[in-house]
C-alpha cells in the first residue's frame, strides 16, 4: 500500500446513546448527443438505470439517487473547508483554460467550478443525462462513456474524478504539460480505528458483498490507496496522497466531524438501497425481499452509535510533466485542508512513496 502523505484521525464522544437518530431534511459514435433515447431510462426492482451502455454503471440514476449524488457533494465541500478540490487549479487565482469533470452525475461539481472559475470551459461526462439544461455558458455536458477511447481534439489542463476510477493512461493522455488530475475516491469499506464495529456486522458483510459482486461483474472495487503508485507509475510526479475520513453518524466528539458524520450518515441511509440493488439481485441472484430484508440490519448498524465505523475517503493529486520545465522548479504540491484544531485532529507530513474502488 502506499504511503499516505496527509492523515486525518477522528475521536469518539465519550457516552454516546446507542442509536443515532441524524437526518437532514431531506456528440459522434464514442460521443453521444442527448436524445429521447437516452432518457428512456432501465426500470429494475423500483429504481432506473441508465440505457446508455446498459448495465455498465450497477447505481441508479433516478432522483432519489441524483439527490444523495447533490448531498455527497455536500460532503466533498465539508471534507475540503469548501474548497472543490486539492489540485491547485481549485485555487480561485489559479487560471484554467479547460477543465473536464468525470462521471459528472448532476453536474453539481463542474457548474461550482465553472462559476468559480468563469475563464475556464468547463466539461461534465457521464452516462447518464441527469444535469440541468440551463448553465453558465462555459459550462457544457455529454453523455459519453469515458472508457471508451478518447477523441478530445483538445487537451484539460485540469481533470477531475469523483468516486469512479478508470483509464489513467487516457487521463494523462489528455491532460496539458503541467496540467492536474485530481481523483477523489471513497474506499469499499466500512472500518473503525477502536474495534467497536464487529468483524460479524451486517456493514461490513455490506461491503463484501459489494467488491464480490464487482469482481463477479469484473468491475472490482479498486482499492483508493494503491491508486498512488498507478498514478506514478503511468508518469504523474508530484503525486500526493491524502486520507480523509466520513464518520457514519454522530458519534465522533469534535464538533466539524460531528456535522460530517450527520450528514454522511443520511448520504448512507439513502444510498443503502441503490447500492445493493443491482449487484445484489445481478451477481447473487437474489430477490428484491432479500435485499430488502439484508438492509434492515445494515441500516440498524448505521443508527447504532456504539459503532465507532467510517468510510476511508482519499484525495489523489498528480501532475503531468512540463516539457519545458527545468527539473529544478517543482510545482506547488497539493495541500490537505484545514481541518479544525483539536487534539483528535493530527497530519501526517510527506512522505516518500512505499510498494505495495465506492458511495
Amino acid at each position: 500500500m502506499a504511503q499516505v502523505d496527509h492523515e486525518i484521525q477522528i475521536g469518539a464522544e465519550d457516552n454516546n446513546p446507542v442509536e443515532d437518530g441524524a437526518e437532514v431534511q431531506s456528440i459522434a459514435s464514442s460521443r453521444t448527443s442527448l436524445s429521447e433515447s437516452l432518457r428512456d431510462y432501465h426500470f429494475e426492482n423500483g429504481r432506473t438505470y441508465h440505457r446508455y451502455k446498459e448495465g455498465k454503471y450497477h447505481f441508479p440514476n433516478d432522483e432519489k439517487e441524483n439527490d444523495r449524488l447533490d448531498l455527497q457533494h455536500h460532503l466533498a465541500l465539508l471534507t475540503l473547508g469548501g474548497k472543490l478540490g486539492l489540485a491547485p487549479p481549485c485555487d480561485p487565482e489559479y487560471k484554467v483554460q479547460r477543465a473536464l469533470d468525470i462521471g459528472t452525475g448532476t453536474g453539481i461539481w463542474a457548474i461550482q467550478y465553472a462559476d468559480d472559475h468563469p475563464e475556464t470551459e468547463v466539461l461534465g461526462v457521464d452516462l447518464s443525462p441527469t444535469q440541468p439544461d440551463f448553465v453558465a455558458p462555459n459550462v457544457k455536458f455529454e453523455v459519453d462513456d469515458i472508457e471508451d477511447e478518447w477523441t478530445y481534439t483538445k487537451p484539460f489542463e485540469y481533470i477531475h474524478s469523483r468516486h469512479m476510477t478508470s483509464s489513467l493512461a487516457d487521463w494523462k493522455a489528455n491532460i496539458t504539460p503541467g496540467g492536474y488530475l485530481e481523483l477523489q475516491e471513497a474506499e469499499m469499506a466500512f472500518l473503525s480505528d477502536d474495534n467497536t464495529l464487529p468483524a460479524d456486522s451486517a456493514l461490513v458483510r455490506f461491503a463484501e458483498l459489494l467488491r464480490g459482486a464487482g469482481a463477479k461483474f469484473g468491475r472490482n472495487f479498486v482499492v483508493a490507496s494503491e491508486l498512488k503508485e498507478l498514478m506514478i507509475d503511468v508518469g504523474f510526479e508530484n503525486v500526493t496522497l491524502s486520507k480523509y475520513k466520513w464518520p457514519l453518524g454522530t458519534w465522533p466528539k469534535d464538533p466539524h466531524f460531528k456535522e460530517l458524520g450527520m450528514f454522511n450518515h443520511e448520504n448512507a441511509m439513502m444510498a443503502a438501497d441503490g447500492l445493493a440493488m443491482a449487484p445484489l439481485t445481478r451477481a447473487y441472484e437474489w430477490t428484491r425481499d432479500e435485499v430488502e430484508v439484508f438492509l434492515v440490519d445494515v441500516r440498524k448498524d448505521l443508527k447504532n452509535r456504539a459503532y465507532h465505523a467510517y468510510v476511508p475517503m482519499y484525495f489523489l493529486v498528480g501532475r503531468k510533466p512540463a516539457t519545458t520545465e527545468k527539473k529544478d522548479s517543482p510545482a506547488p504540491a497539493a495541500t490537505p485542508a484545514a481541518a479544525p484544531t483539536s487534539e483528535e485532529t493530527t497530519t501526517q507530513s510527506p512522505a516518500p512513496a512505499q510498494s505495495g474502488s465506492t458511495a
